[in-house]
């Protein structure tokens, strides 16, 4: 028998002062039994970094033509492609063709990542950035992660302040090019 995906929800207050984005956002993440508690994490940050009209979460790994995050206008058509993690670079080549624009945002070692990309064929990989969290404040988010949580976001001058189910923590997001 095959394992379910386990629901967390996520009540979460996102003030992004860099970008001018305020929102209460009521998020439902499902989590694959394949998927790491850092990957769900990261998927959720990303979410709330690029938080605009449009923004969902793809179907999850099981979906291998979307990313794991995706901004759609309102006629449908895909603007933004955001992968979690280290994709190929096949995908990501696919996605910043599909989008007018693409980002990654990991919770792996950049330098790897980065590594893993270098050389191969990417639509327009100098335009691409790949954002990348603390190993130790991702560890620590994940620790206070329940199935229901209440969640601060404040983001200022890329210096993320977060407060997950009373644990409070801070880090900059750090940002790298592909090009």
């Amino acid at each position: 028998m095959a394992l379910s995906a386990t629901m967390h929800n996520f009540a979460v207050q996102l003030a992004d002062v860099d970008r001018n984005v305020y929102e209460d956002l009521e998020l439902r993440i499902a989590r694959h039994p394949s998927e790491t508690a850092e990957f769900m994490m990261t998927r959720l940050l990303a979410y709330c970094l690029e938080h605009q009209e449009g923004i969902a979460f793809s179907e999850g790994i099981s979906t291998t033509d979307e990313p794991a995050v995706l901004v759609r206008d309102l006629t449908g058509r895909l603007t933004a492609w955001i992968e979690v993690g280290a994709p190929d670079a096949e995908r990501l080549h696919r996605g910043s063709k599909l989008a007018g624009r693409a980002a990654i945002y990991t919770h792996r070692d950049p330098a790897k990542v980065l590594a893993q990309l270098a050389g191969k064929r990417i639509h327009r990989s100098e335009a691409i950035p790949l954002y990348s969290f603390d190993r130790a404040f991702v560890d620590s988010a994940v620790a206070a992660i329940e199935r229901r949580n209440t969640v601060t976001l404040s983001i200022t001058e890329r210096l993320l302040y977060l407060d997950i189910n009373g644990t409070n923590l801070s880090a900059p997001v750090e940002e790298h090019t592909l090009g």
